[in-house]
Formats: structure tokens, C-alpha cells, sequence
């Protein structure tokens, strides 16, 4: 009997554990890609056809008589799977990296 019990219960821990059904899901295309890498700095934008996108601006900076860095300003953004949009703008430079979100919300 313990057999069967224990049998049943690995059944059911199998069934459990299987992927569940997802949604349906769409292929994502590039809808916008585009770079340029100099000596000086960089750029490069993206977007993408499930509303990803991404644009960075990296400068080279003079930050003291013996050293550069860079400056890099940029945003990115995505919709979660709710419809929730998320985008952060960012600067990241020799005071550390500096994001500021925003989230927009469809339905209100």
C-alpha cells in the first residue's frame, strides 16, 4: 500500500513540477538598431517591435590633469508582461551611476 501512496505522490509531484501553459507568445524583431564608436565616445540606440528600447551616449571626460573617464547618459525601456510601461533615464560618470525611473501605466 505504501508502494502505491508513494507512487501516486511522485505522480503528482512530476505533474507539478511540469512547464505550465504560457501565453502565446510573438516573435520580437529589431525594429531599430544603430552604433558608432569613435575615439573620443560612443553611441548606439535599439528598439525593438515589443516596445524594448535602448539609447546610450558615452563621452570621453577630462576628469583631472592625469585622468578621463567617461560620461555615459542614456535611457531604457520595456513593458512588463501587465502592459506597465517602465523607463529609466540614467548618467553614470565619475559621481556614480545616477537612474531615474518612470513608470506610465496604460489604463490610467
Amino acid at each position: 500500500m505504501q508502494k502505491y501512496v508513494l507512487c501516486a505522490l511522485a505522480l503528482i509531484a512530476v505533474a507539478a513540477a511540469a512547464p505550465q501553459q504560457l501565453a502565446e507568445q510573438h516573435p520580437v524583431y529589431v525594429l531599430k538598431q544603430e552604433s558608432d564608436v569613435g575615439p573620443h565616445g560612443y553611441t548606439f540606440d535599439f528598439e525593438t517591435s515589443d516596445g524594448t528600447a535602448r539609447q546610450e551616449q558615452g563621452t570621453l571626460k577630462q576628469v583631472s590633469e592625469d585622468h578621463q573617464a567617461l560620461e555615459i547618459k542614456g535611457s531604457y525601456k520595456y513593458v512588463a508582461p501587465d502592459g506597465v510601461v517602465y523607463a529609466v533615464t540614467f548618467t553614470a560618470d565619475e559621481h556614480g551611476f545616477q537612474p531615474q525611473e518612470h513608470v506610465e501605466h496604460p489604463n490610467q
